[in-house]
């Protein structure tokens, strides 16, 4: 393992905590940024592919500085090792930009505010870069015991489901009148919260999560200006390398189907309860919104983890992920004949399975990903979780952006307006065409790319002997 690595069998729960701290601002950064994105739509009045770009540019702009990101984290020499500073920097910079970034009058126009949020979405997209690709690594870093590695990601996507219970919560407080005139000056207000709080949390695992000096390390590639050719050529060496092998791969297909079908589609959700059961009326729909996302979290966080964690260690971690995403794919068609007028209470039922899609993905994934860091350790001779997961996140976010631009390309296709009060039954028909169909496709097809994805149990524990060995002989 490298120099910041934990060798012992079981991390202490303190460091557990302090890592899945770190991931509640990472999840719930992006679970306030989709409740508030509706206020872009229907308080300030952005047309739908305004609101696609919000969601495709930035994104873009951030899937080709992760694998920078990675490359500079992976090589840097430093008293502090090589990822807690740019953790504590990249928070910094993400809880001010957030802040800002939401800071929107209806009185400047909605060219003005277009430009403000898109600029400043830019400079908080640097800082979750700066952020997340070091934290991300240090999570693979932390145990190099297989069953260990599914526990730690666990018990951090078990924090970071909280900020899906609580920010659809911020749907009731945006759109209660006894606690703000309107949406967007409540938002204005959440943000500051969130962006203070958010900033806290992503720096706890920077603050306790030890690192060994990488100071005097000499296997590390330079960073400086006058080698950034050569660094940026071996970026993109890595990028093939990581890219060649083949779980790896399967890895990094699988995610950015599952997840980018469903926020594809996420979107769609606050639109189908309010215009659909609740015939356009967001005070009639009430807290019907923020339950859809509050019960599928905490199903996830007291369900879906738990069962996930005992599948794995049971079944292995690939047949995990089958059970999973089969369980998945019947929520999605239960929430087509579950969504009922005048019944909202019935999609309820359908959410425990719904949620086993995302819940289980990132807890498998990321454990499997610190699996194949491994293997490429033996193959290549090099510990490079920061370049692997750099590109695992740059699948990830690289179709996340593609979701947004889809998402905008949808609503206005099956002629959704958001300048209308009302919406034609064609297009609302639509929307939940869409919300159970593209989810279902991306799911089937993931199912399809893994279902012989061969890095057992058996051949992790193989290969961690044979690491094991040759560091015995260094």
């Amino acid at each position: 393992m490298s120099n910041n690595s934990n060798t012992k069998q079981i991390v202490p729960m303190g460091q557990k905590i302090a890592f899945g701290l770190g991931m509640l601002a990472n999840q719930m950064f992006p679970a306030a940024l989709g409740i508030f994105m509706v206020v872009l739509v229907e308080d300030l009045k952005f047309p739908a592919w305004m609101w696609g770009m919000l969601f495709f540019l930035p994104r873009i702009f951030d899937a080709f500085i992760d694998p920078i990101m990675g490359f500079i984290t992976d090589n840097t020499r430093s008293v502090w090792g090589r990822r807690r500073q740019y953790v504590f920097i990249g928070a910094i910079i993400m809880g001010i930009s957030f802040v800002v970034m939401w800071q929107l009058y209806r009185e400047n126009g909605i060219d003005y505010n277009f430009w403000f949020f898109l600029l400043w979405s830019f400079v908080f997209y640097i800082g979750l870069s700066v952020f997340s690709v070091p934290y991300v690594a240090m999570g693979y870093e932390m145990s190099d015991d297989f069953h260990e590695r599914t526990s730690i990601m666990a018990i951090s996507q078990w924090i970071g489901q909280w900020a899906w219970v609580i920010a659809p919560w911020f749907w009731v407080v945006m759109y209660d009148p006894t606690w703000f005139p309107n949406a967007d000056t409540a938002t204005r207000t959440l943000a500051v919260w969130v962006g203070i709080s958010c900033m806290i949390l992503a720096m706890i695992p920077a603050i306790f999560i030890k690192s060994k000096s990488t100071k005097d390390e000499e296997s590390f590639s330079p960073l400086t200006f006058s080698t950034i050719g050569g660094s940026l050529k071996e970026i993109f060496e890595s990028f093939k390398e990581a890219f060649v092998n083949k779980p790896f791969r399967k890895l990094c297909i699988a995610t950015f189907l599952i997840f980018n079908a469903f926020n594809t589609v996420a979107g769609f959700t606050f639109f189908i309860v309010v215009y659909y059961l609740f015939n356009g009326s967001a005070s009639d729909a009430g807290i019907w919104p923020t339950l859809f996302g509050c019960v599928g979290a905490l199903a996830t966080t007291f369900i879906v983890i738990p069962i996930v964690a005992l599948i794995s260690k049971k079944t292995g971690k690939k047949n995990a992920f089958l059970i999973c995403q089969g369980i998945s794919v019947l929520g999605y068609i239960l929430l087509w004949f579950l969504f009922i007028p005048g019944k909202p209470y019935m999609f309820l039922f359908a959410l425990p399975f719904f949620s086993f899609g995302i819940g289980s993905l990132f807890t498998l994934m990321m454990s499997m990903t610190a699996d194949v860091c491994d293997m490429d350790e033996l193959t290549s001779g090099k510990r490079r979780e920061g370049i692997f997961g750099a590109i695992y996140w740059w699948m990830v976010k690289f179709g996340f952006a593609i979701a947004g631009l889809l998402t905008g390309v949808i609503m206005s296709s099956v002629g959704f307006d958001t300048s209308s009060p009302t919406q034609t039954e064609g297009a609302i028909t639509g929307l939940r065409l869409f919300f159970s169909g593209i989810p279902i496709l991306g799911t089937l097809i993931a199912m399809w790319v893994m279902r012989n994805y061969d890095l057992t149990e058996e051949k992790a524990r193989e290969i961690k002997i044979e690491l094991d060995l040759r560091k015995r002989e260094l």
